[in-house]
């Protein structure tokens, strides 16, 4: 055998090996060679098991020892379910060079370049969190950057294309950018609505810019101001925006003079009321609503500090334990496992069963993915305060066995609560751990006043570490305890100097 696997070190890694092995040890022609690998290759057990038997046959002929020829049978069934041919593997080594020289060298062109090929939303998602995981930047649309698909922008950025907008034309894309390169980028809002074709950029399309953040350029409105109705006023500040474009349009064609000369008037921008900007859950569910997807942030965002240090389960290990417990026999189903979890719910609906039964499906949402699950009879009625979508929870579940069926297992809760409420009401301690070399009179400072203004049930807890000496010191506050609040975690956060061990309740 070691005239074919010297080059792979003993080890059958191509089918060319198996078919030239085949031949030589067994006598096999090339023709049953070849139905050999496309058995191995489809994993069809029947032909394989029927080639054994003419395997050891033929070996048997040319004097080779069968428990030997046997193992090497066995080994190559294990080897089907991952081999392939050796032009096959060429191809992708060299294609796995050449785009991991694309990747180091012109990480922002590559990725814009992947996503652009993307072929679903689930990859483009995937893809966003490994540009994250790089450091580079996807920004949300924008009028005077975007192109169709993902491009970079001068400063190295990948800019989120206008052909990935709901609502946005093939049209009005086209006008767009062929207005924005004829004549230079777009000085605000209304140069934008005067330059335009309304014909193709319409209201509609407008709308969707807007919610995508693709007009965030015109820094002197904001996302909300294109949508509010002012008291008295049944007009958006879109809708009078549209109007100035309209009625510039329509002065410039009646315009005319006698000898060509402009008469128009200038026509005045109206006055764009002011309102609150959206709060950040809106915001990103109108984004999502137009783009598929959360770019300029997620709804999870405000809550760094709970997810980072209360234990909590991303959504992915939830899926995959249940992918686990619904592959495995009835003997090895193993115990239930309880996740706490920090969710967003995206999708609440309401529904009536066969049995004219009042039940929920609730979706749930992190960074890693998403879990839809339903929520019957008792439970519904327990948790629908929190059968809302846009909220963010601390959810506290697992998967039991069924009522009547003990072999099939359901997604349960345990707990709901919003995320906000979790640092008051899990918070049992607060370890602070540092050197003291770390501590400083503005650290003892803010603890001091911070603990005073905000009195409650956790126990804070300093633990002084001198690694040269190897020596620690523990000390509590025995009169004095605190309720964690935002004003805390936001210090400890910018702390690089002192690690932060939380206890928390129900654990």
């Amino acid at each position: 055998m070691e005239e074919y696997l010297a080059e792979t070190y003993g080890i059958n890694v191509y089918q060319e090996q198996v078919m030239l092995l085949s031949q030589k040890m067994a006598n096999f022609s090339k023709g049953d060679a070849d139905i050999l690998r496309k058995a191995m290759g489809k994993k069809q057990k029947a032909v394989l098991d029927k080639m054994k038997a003419q395997f050891m046959e033929g070996c048997k002929q040319n004097g080779h020892d069968l428990k030997m020829c046997d193992k090497v049978w066995t080994d190559w069934e294990a080897f089907a379910s991952y081999a392939f041919n050796k032009s096959h593997s060429t191809c992708y080594a060299f294609v796995a060079y050449q785009t991991a020289y694309l990747k180091a060298h012109y990480p922002a062109e590559y990725m814009a370049s992947v996503l652009n090929n993307a072929a679903n939303m689930e990859k483009i998602t995937f893809f966003m969190e490994e540009c994250k995981r790089m450091g580079l930047d996807v920004l949300p649309p924008d009028v005077n950057e975007s192109f169709k698909g993902f491009a970079v922008n001068r400063r190295g950025q990948v800019r989120f294309g206008l052909a990935g907008l709901k609502g946005v034309g093939e049209a009005a894309i086209e006008n767009i950018i062929e207005e924005r390169e004829k004549s230079g980028p777009y000085a605000n809002m209304f140069d934008m609505i005067k330059r335009v074709n309304q014909r193709a950029v319409n209201k509609k399309s407008l709308e969707a810019l807007a919610m995508s953040g693709a007009l965030d350029c015109f820094t002197e409105l904001h996302r909300a101001q294109y949508f509010h109705k002012p008291d008295g006023d049944n007009t958006t500040g879109l809708e009078k925006i549209v109007k100035f474009g309209q009625q510039v349009s329509a002065g410039s064609a009646t315009s005319g003079g006698l000898f060509g000369d402009t008469l128009m008037a200038e026509i005045v921008p109206p006055k764009i009321p002011a309102c609150d900007h959206w709060p950040l859950t809106i915001k990103l569910n109108n984004e999502r609503e137009v783009t598929g997807i959360y770019i300029s942030g997620h709804p999870l965002d405000d809550y760094k500090f709970e997810l980072k240090h209360y234990h909590m389960s991303p959504l992915s290990d939830l899926t995959e334990y249940q992918n686990q417990i619904s592959g495995a026999s009835d003997n090895n189903k193993g115990k239930a496992k309880d996740f706490r979890m920090a969710v967003y719910v995206s999708g609440a609906v309401e529904r009536i069963s066969r049995n004219n039964k009042q039940f929920g499906i609730m979706t749930l949402e992190d960074y890693s993915g998403k879990f839809e699950f339903a929520l019957w009879s008792e439970d519904f009625l327990k948790f629908t305060n929190y059968f809302k979508q846009g909220l963010c929870l601390y959810v506290n579940g697992g998967f039991k066995p069924r009522r009547f069926n003990e072999n099939e297992y359901e997604f349960k809760i345990n707990s709901m609560q919003l995320l906000q409420e979790v640092k008051r009401n899990q918070t049992r301690k607060i370890g602070l751990i540092t050197m003291p070399q770390f501590i400083t009179s503005e650290m003892v400072d803010f603890l001091a006043d911070n603990v005073s203004r905000n009195p409650g049930k956790s126990e804070i807890y300093f633990q002084l570490v001198d690694r040269d000496e190897n020596l620690s010191v523990r000390m509590h506050t025995f009169n004095k305890h605190v309720e964690m609040n935002d004003e805390l975690a936001h210090w400890l956060d910018k702390q690089p100097d002192l690690d932060v061990w939380i206890d928390i309740a129900n654990k």
